[in-house]
Order: structure tokens, then C-alpha cells, then sequence
């Protein structure tokens, strides 16, 4: 298992290739939540994600030999950018297999770091039991995404940078998906500041860490299913296990939901665009997945922002969905000149904006003189929508909340 001097030894390492990146006070998110909220900003990290920190330890400690052979790798994608990079900063060949869904932008980054890519399965283990046949027929070392100590101590250099920027730091809070980041950073942390505690976060469609530290196991899961693909893993690592288990104070898991609501908060709040995977820290701290005391330093770790437009896009609306900033409506209206006025007007009094209408009157699901309406509608919040769908219904209008 590793130890502080492992993570302590992989700072030189590290800091051939990668950035001491910043950590800032949120007043904004201390405000909502009562905590003090330090985020340490890994989405400023080289390649977007902190998955440059294992990656060059790992390469940086191959032998001759290994080098002259060249290194090849499974990832859904930040692993895969940190490996092309550090591999191509040290001299050294690599070849990358990525899901056959993997984020557009990531692959192409990938690409530009010049790693050969190769695109297979339909998640990350899939993907997995293709690189490992590669390492077997072309005599490659495999760099693991997670489950290798080399790989757990250079992630752990992340922890160092918290706790020295931080030394009143109380709870950490960082996301898991193998576990390689959440090892070495609860290495570095109970190392450095044993009084500090480290809660790990899983998306609940992905959460095999938290079965595992319950059922005393490694437990892998049948598949997964997330917005947030940089932890969308069926199982965690054995040795990334053995160190969670006795470092990581509680796992905690947060909804698809509840990431969506974190990422366009970070967008429209704190100004910083982090991929599903880099957000769970935060989503669990305003969503109150775990406990935690008025003015306790809390420091979420946001470990990447490498997210696809096309899924941002969806994400955004989800967020406004969620926080009621978004709302789709479905009434019937009487078939007559002037109606869909009417229920404009009653929308204009309450202060929505309407950003797309759909109208219908040849549907069999409605009368012969009467035609069915959706409306998508920019609103305030939820009490605002309250109020809209109250103002509604004492004019008489039936109303359906679609989203």
C-alpha cells in the first residue's frame, strides 16, 4: 500500500510535465451551503483533469526497456489525454483504447497529443480487455487507469497542493470512479493533516466503491449508466480498494440530477466549466450527501473539465430543469380565434418568458373543436413556476408539467 513518502516522492516526477493548479474560496458556494467552501480548480490542470498526475509517475519510473517497447492504455478519455501527453513529453510510444462512445472532444485531444487511439466497446472495461490483449500481442507495459501504485501516488500529489494551500482544510471531498484519485489524495491528506477527514462521492448509476467498502469486497457491477463518464466504472481497483478502505472517512453517491444542477451552478455561479465526473464533490455538498458543520472548511476537488458541448447542452437543460429555470407545459385550448393569446397573456402577467410553442389540432387525444398547446417556458425558480401554474388553473386552464 502506499504512503505519504511515495506521493511526496512523485512531486519531482510530476512536476516535469504538469501545473500546481489553483484553489480558490467560493463565496458564493460558502453562501449557499454555510461551509467554507475552498474548490481546487484541477480543470486548469494540462490536458483538463488531474489524470496527468498518475500518468507521468507512471511513465517517468518505466525502465529502458520498457520505454523502447512503448505503453498502451484503456481510459474514457482524461486518461487517456494524460498518458498521450506524458508519453510524448518522455520520448515514449502509446497506444489508447477508448469506448466506441467516448466524448468526441476527448478522442480528438487524445489524438493530438499524438497517441495512436483506437476505439472499441461500449464502456471503459470493455475497452480494458481489448488494451490488455494489445499489451500481451505487442509486449507493451500496461498503464493502468487507476488500480497501480505509481498511478495512486502521482493522483496523490493533487493532496499535497490541497493541504499546503489549505492547512486548516476539515473535509476533503473528491469523486470516485476506479479509485485512483480518491487513494492518493486520502494518502496525501491523512498524511499531512490526520484530523482532516475525506469523503468520496460516486454517481449512483456508477457507485461500486461505495457497494464494496459495505460489502468488506470488490464488487463489480452488472453495468453503469451516468452523465458523468470520467468515473463511469463497473468496479474499482483491488489495491486502489485496500487504501479507500482504510483512508476514505465515508462514500457517498449523488444523482445524474444532482450533478447536472452542480455543473450549471459552477457555469453560472462560479465561472468554471467542469466536466460530470469533476462536479460530484460539489453536487454532494449542495445536494447535503453527507453531514457536516456551519464555517467547516470544506475543499470539493473539480478533477476535470473535459466535457462534450453535445452533452453540456443537455446538462444545461437539465440543471434549469432542476432548478427551476426551465418548464414545459401541456394544456388544450378551445379551437377558436384568440385562444392561444389568452394563455399567452396569463404568461406574460406572471412574468415567464415563452421560448418555443407546439400546437396541434388534428390529435385524436383531444376534442373535435378544441387543440393541444406545449409550451417551453423560461421561468425564475420554482416558486415562480408555483406561481405561474396556480395563475393558470384560477383561470381555468388544466395543465400538464411535461419537464
Amino acid at each position: 500500500m502506499i504512503d505519504l513518502s511515495d506521493v511526496e516522492a512523485a512531486r519531482d516526477r510530476v512536476s516535469k510535465t504538469t501545473r500546481r493548479t489553483p484553489q480558490w474560496y467560493s463565496h458564493a458556494f460558502s453562501t449557499m451551503t454555510g461551509a467554507e467552501v475552498h474548490l481546487k480548480l484541477e480543470t486548469f490542470q494540462r490536458t483538463g483533469s488531474f489524470k496527468l498526475r498518475g500518468a507521468t509517475n507512471r511513465i517517468e519510473t518505466l525502465s529502458p526497456a520498457e520505454r523502447d517497447r512503448g505503453v498502451v492504455t484503456a481510459s474514457a478519455g482524461n486518461h487517456a489525454q494524460g498518458v498521450a501527453l506524458a508519453a510524448s513529453r518522455a520520448g515514449v510510444d502509446a497506444t489508447i483504447v477508448m469506448p466506441e462512445h467516448a466524448p468526441v472532444s476527448k478522442v480528438k485531444a487524445t489524438r493530438s497529443y499524438g497517441a495512436d487511439v483506437v476505439l472499441y466497446g461500449a464502456d471503459y472495461d470493455a475497452a480494458a480487455e481489448h488494451a490488455h490483449e494489445l499489451e500481451r500481442e505487442r509486449g507493451r507495459t500496461y498503464v493502468h487507469a487507476f488500480d497501480d501504485e505509481a498511478v495512486m501516488a502521482g493522483q496523490g500529489t493533487l493532496g499535497l497542493e490541497i493541504v499546503e494551500d489549505c492547512p486548516e482544510v476539515d473535509t476533503v471531498v473528491v469523486g470516485i470512479g476506479g479509485g485512483g484519485l480518491a487513494a492518493g489524495v486520502a494518502t496525501a491528506v491523512t498524511g499531512l493533516a490526520p484530523d482532516a477527514r475525506v469523503i468520496g462521492v460516486q454517481a449512483e448509476g456508477a457507485a461500486s466503491a461505495a457497494a464494496a467498502l459495505q460489502k468488506g469486497e470488490v464488487v463489480e457491477l452488472d453495468g453503469v449508466d451516468t452523465i458523468a463518464d470520467g468515473i463511469a466504472t463497473r468496479s474499482i481497483g483491488s489495491k486502489t480498494y485496500e487504501v479507500l478502505a482504510e483512508r476514505v472517512d465515508d462514500v457517498v453517491t449523488v444523482s445524474d440530477s444532482e450533478i447536472a444542477v452542480a455543473m450549471t451552478c459552477l457555469l453560472e455561479r462560479g465561472k468554471t466549466l467542469v466536466e460530470g465526473a469533476g462536479a460530484v464533490p460539489l453536487a454532494a455538498l449542495l445536494s447535503g450527501a453527507f453531514d457536516y458543520d456551519d464555517g467547516e472548511v470544506v475543499v470539493p476537488v473539480l478533477s476535470g473539465g473535459n466535457v462534450d458541448l453535445n452533452t453540456l447542452t443537455t446538462v444545461i437543460m437539465r440543471g434549469l430543469v432542476e432548478t427551476g429555470r426551465y418548464v414545459k407545459l401541456r394544456t388544450v385550448l378551445k379551437d377558436r380565434p384568440g385562444a392561444l393569446v389568452e394563455l399567452s397573456n396569463v404568461i406574460a402577467e406572471q412574468g415567464a418568458n415563452i421560448y418555443a410553442v407546439q400546437h396541434d389540432r388534428t390529435s385524436r387525444d383531444v376534442a373535435m373543436d378544441a387543440a393541444w398547446i406545449e409550451i417551453d417556458l423560461e421561468t425564475r425558480g420554482p416558486e415562480h413556476v408555483d406561481d405561474l401554474l396556480a395563475a393558470l388553473h384560477d383561470r381555468g386552464y388544466e395543465v400538464e408539467v411535461l419537464i
